[in-house]
């Protein structure tokens, strides 16, 4: 991974974080249940829903880069290996569509 990408996505969770943090540091309520409400809604889990989406979405994309740049290649020299090398894009996919699932189960829970 390129070093100013990475640097930009550690400031970015950097400064979500911090501000999830300031505005939960605000007045404390008077009762139970107001209490289970703001730790309920605090933005955290919209934030690793975020992060399991993202990181999942940048790594399927780069996987499905590199092997279907390899299957066109392949392809290229021998037409018959079209069949074979298609699944392999589609388990690739398939991280993206995990990271969606995990996102949705970090909002529900």
């Amino acid at each position: 991974m390129n070093k100013k990408i990475l640097f930009a996505l550690v400031v970015m969770l950097s400064v979500s974080l911090v501000t999830v943090f300031a505005q939960s540091q605000g007045n404390p309520p008077a009762d139970a249940q107001a209490v289970e409400q703001t730790a309920g809604s605090s933005g955290l889990k919209y934030i690793a829903a975020a992060l399991a989406v993202g990181i999942a979405c940048i790594g399927g994309g780069s996987a499905v880069g590199k092997i279907g740049s390899a299957a066109m290649g392949a392809m290229s020299e021998n037409a018959e290996l079209s069949g074979k090398a298609l699944p392999f894009v589609g388990l690739a996919e398939g991280i993206c569509l995990w990271g969606f699932l995990v996102a949705l189960f970090i909002i529900l829970m």
